[in-house]
């Protein structure tokens, strides 16, 4: 016998994974445009301040999103030592 309620949420679980997955490729689409540019003109492929400002306006959301800030954190950094990886390679 199915459980359609749990059916339903495995479907926005799925629905929102897919949004997650496209919103990504948008972000490192811009992301990739932002390294081109910085190795154009010679710019370091990190930037130690913006990285912490950014953090530290996720974690706010996070706070009010209740989502815990730790995770958001993790998260984040994970994506920011990706794009730096990504502006690096540029660089070469």
């Amino acid at each position: 016998m199915p459980d359609d309620l749990l059916s339903g949420y495995r479907q926005s679980i799925d629905n929102i994974d897919a949004a997650l997955i496209h919103m990504l490729a948008e972000r490192f689409k811009v992301t990739q445009a932002v390294g081109r540019h910085k190795a154009e003109h010679g710019l370091p492929a990190a930037d130690p301040g913006r990285e912490e400002r950014q953090i530290a306006r996720l974690r706010r959301l996070a706070e009010e999103a209740q989502l815990d800030p730790e995770f958001s954190e993790k998260f984040l950094r994970f994506i920011i030592d990706e794009v730096i990886r990504h502006h690096q390679k540029l660089c070469e």
